[in-house]
C-alpha cells in the first residue's frame, strides 16, 4: 500500500514537472514571437495555452486523490504544495498567453525607436521560475529563498520601462498604442516572476514546514538555543 502510495506521489511529481516544461516554454516561444515579429509563432501560444489548463486540472485531480489517502504530514504538504505550484505555472501559461497577443497586435506596426530592456527583464522572470522549479525538484529550502530577493529587481526593471514609454508617448503621440503593448508585457513578465516567487515560498513551506507567504522572509529564522 505505501509502495503504491510512493508510485503516485512520483507520477504526480512527474505530471508537475511536464507542466513546468510547457509554461517554460509558452513564455520563451511568447517573447521569440514578439521580439522577431513570429505571428505564426504568436498564434500557436495562444492556441496551446489549453495545454496547460488541462495540466492543472488532472494534477489537482491526482492530488485530490492523493489527499483522501491520509498521508503523512509531509506527503501532505508535497501534494498541496503541487497543487500550488501547479496553479501558478497556469498563470505563467496565461501570462506567455498575454505576450502573445502583443506580440500578434504589434508584428504589423513599426518598430518604437525608444530601447526598452525587455529580454533583460524577461531572462530575470525566467531565471526565477527555473531556479524556483529547480528547487522544487531538488528540494532545496535554501536555493528557493535565494529566488525571492530577485522580485525586486523584476519590479525595478518593470519601473524603469514604463517612465521610458511613458516618456515616449508623451513625445509622439502616434507611438500610444505600441507603447502600451510593451507596457502591457513588461507587466507580464512582472507577474511571472511574482510566479515564481509563489512557488519559491511553497517550496520553502515543502522544505521546512514553515509559511513564509506575505512576510518578505528569505533567510531562515535564526536558531535559538535551549
Amino acid at each position: 500500500m505505501e509502495r503504491h502510495f510512493d508510485q503516485e506521489l512520483n507520477a504526480l511529481t512527474e505530471q508537475l514537472l511536464t507542466m513546468a516544461s510547457h509554461a517554460e516554454a509558452a513564455v520563451n516561444n511568447a517573447l521569440h514571437a514578439l521580439l522577431t515579429r513570429d505571428l505564426d509563432l504568436a498564434l500557436s501560444v495562444k492556441e496551446n495555452d489549453v495545454v496547460l489548463d488541462r495540466f492543472e486540472v488532472e494534477i489537482d485531480d491526482i492530488a485530490i486523490h492523493l489527499l483522501a489517502k491520509a498521508p503523512l504530514a509531509s506527503d501532505l504538504r508535497l501534494v498541496t504544495v503541487a497543487m500550488r505550484v501547479s496553479h501558478n505555472l497556469e498563470r505563467v501559461g496565461d501570462e506567455a498567453a498575454k505576450i502573445a497577443k502583443r506580440a500578434r497586435a504589434l508584428s504589423n506596426e513599426p518598430p518604437l525607436k525608444v530601447t526598452v530592456d525587455l529580454p533583460n527583464m524577461a531572462r530575470l522572470a525566467l531565471e526565477m521560475l527555473k531556479a524556483a522549479l529547480d528547487s522544487f525538484v531538488n528540494r532545496a529550502a535554501a536555493a528557493a529563498r535565494a529566488v525571492i530577493p530577485l522580485d525586486k529587481e523584476v519590479d525595478a526593471l518593470n519601473k524603469v520601462i514604463h517612465r521610458a514609454l511613458a516618456q515616449h508617448m508623451a513625445q509622439d503621440s502616434e507611438t500610444i498604442s505600441r507603447c502600451l503593448n510593451h507596457m502591457t508585457v513588461a507587466k507580464c513578465l512582472e507577474r511571472i516572476a511574482d510566479h515564481a516567487t509563489n512557488v519559491a515560498e511553497a517550496v520553502v513551506y515543502l522544505c521546512e514546514a514553515q509559511d513564509i507567504r506575505h512576510t518578505g522572509k528569505s533567510q531562515p529564522a535564526p536558531a535559538t538555543g535551549a
